[in-house]
């Protein structure tokens, strides 16, 4: 069987990266196996990018290469694992070209439903399930590759009095954001790619969430925390008339155009304390009804609140401590993308739970947009008694690549 062109180049890409390592394995075999899985994705392929009927929520797949990333406008997958590892000293500026370029291939051969070109177990990738893979670059990787190309917000968040940040869910060098309707293929991806970078990269930390199953709701439904709060109503949306300028960096961001900024913190919920706490006194923290999500000056959740209404003795039917409060803005570019997942741990001691949220939000720039936010939460927000950050990190989201490319060759063209 003669390979494909993508195959060999593939291939030469991973010899360099592991030194021959796949050397071992049958080119044929590897290259058949790759056929197969994929005329078979093909025959039952779903819905690129959105949710899929139940019958093909397995084949659906998302298309890889594009201007931008997948992974970041597409509808949110049931589960996720962000992944953030840490460069080896030894990893220079060629050694992250070639564990970029194993790495775009191989991610884009599992979002469509066809094994790692060295996967020993070929069959965990017939399912791509939306499998998405999004690619993001702390500040010391960009500082190997081009040291004066970093944008002023890639470093770590300004200090803030309700952080406990703690180093084991902070930092990184280079951002794998896994997701999919399935976890099976979540879990069969991040192995394959933690494959590709162990010889230039260690784990720094995997954090990893979930949404409701695909299907158990309908389509549009604002996803839930696990206070049992309607979690992100205002949030721009593809489509919407300013979300590319809100999500996607301008022309003026030099190697970032079509890129976009990446935060991910980590809060944890304190679920047995909110336990104390009763329904009214849960919607005032809040700002909405528990119900259905409407402000508590409406009926229905996307009404607009009235933040000038006041109860019969005088007081903001919406209270200034309130989420909702804090969290809007009256200009209208501090804005952000949220893409939030729960997480849910073994708990320790006599707690019941260990559980929170992993608030990640993509936003052209970091200082303009999402910083202001978080410190009107840090003034005043009620839910800080219940909730607290403990990781924090930020990264920069490389535009996409075509076929034949890989994800970050716009940060090397940058720096040539």
């Amino acid at each position: 069987m003669t390979p494909e062109p993508d195959t060999r180049r593939g291939l030469t890409r991973r010899r360099l990266l592991l030194g021959g390592a796949v050397a071992g394995l049958g080119a044929a075999a590897t290259v058949g196996a790759d056929a197969l899985i994929r005329s078979g994705a093909e025959r039952g392929a779903g819905p690129a990018g959105d949710a899929a009927p139940a019958a093909a929520l397995g084949t659906a797949t998302v298309p890889f290469h594009g201007r931008h990333q997948a992974g970041i406008a597409t509808t949110p997958q049931a589960h996720a694992a962000f992944v953030a590892l840490e460069l080896a000293p030894q990893t220079d500026r060629d050694g992250i070209r070639r564990l970029l370029s194993v790495l775009s291939d191989d991610a884009a051969r599992l979002t469509q439903g066809r094994p790692a070109l060295a996967d020993s177990e070929p069959e965990l990738a017939e399912v791509p399930a939306r499998l998405t893979v999004t690619f993001g670059f702390g500040p010391e990787l960009v500082r190997r590759v081009a040291p004066a190309a970093a944008p002023a917000w890639l470093r770590p968040l300004p200090a803030f009095g309700i952080d406990r940040l703690e180093p084991a869910w902070s930092g990184g060098d280079l951002l794998l954001q896994i997701a999919a309707d399935d976890p099976f293929t979540v879990a069969h991806a991040l192995r394959m790619l933690l494959k590709d970078a162990r010889s230039a990269a260690g784990v720094r930390w995997v954090q990893s969430g979930f949404r409701r199953a695909a299907g158990s709701v309908p389509a549009g439904t604002t996803m839930r925390n696990l206070f049992g709060q309607v979690d992100g109503t205002v949030n721009p949306q593809p489509g919407d008339a300013d979300f590319d300028e809100l999500v996607w960096v301008g022309a003026d961001g030099g190697w970032l155009q079509h890129g976009s900024g990446f935060v991910l913190r980590r809060i944890r919920m304190d679920l047995d304390r909110w336990d104390r706490l009763d329904r009214g006194g849960r919607e005032q923290s809040v700002g909405r009804h528990l119900g259905n999500g409407a402000p508590l000056t409406g009926t229905e959740e996307h009404d607009e609140p009235d933040f000038e209404a006041k109860t019969a003795i005088g007081f903001p039917v919406i209270p200034e401590f309130s989420h909702l409060r804090r969290a809007r803005s009256d200009d209208p570019r501090e804005r952000i993308h949220r893409r939030a997942y729960n997480y849910d741990a073994a708990p320790a001691g006599g707690a019941i739970s260990d559980s929170g949220l992993l608030f990640a939000s993509f936003q052209a720039d970091v200082d303009r947009q999402f910083v202001p936010l978080q410190r009107r939460l840090d003034e005043l927000d009620l839910l800080n008694e219940w909730t607290t950050p403990i990781g924090s990190a930020v990264f920069a989201i490389p535009p996409g690549c075509e076929e034949g490319g890989f994800i970050g060759e716009t940060l090397f063209d940058a720096s040539a």
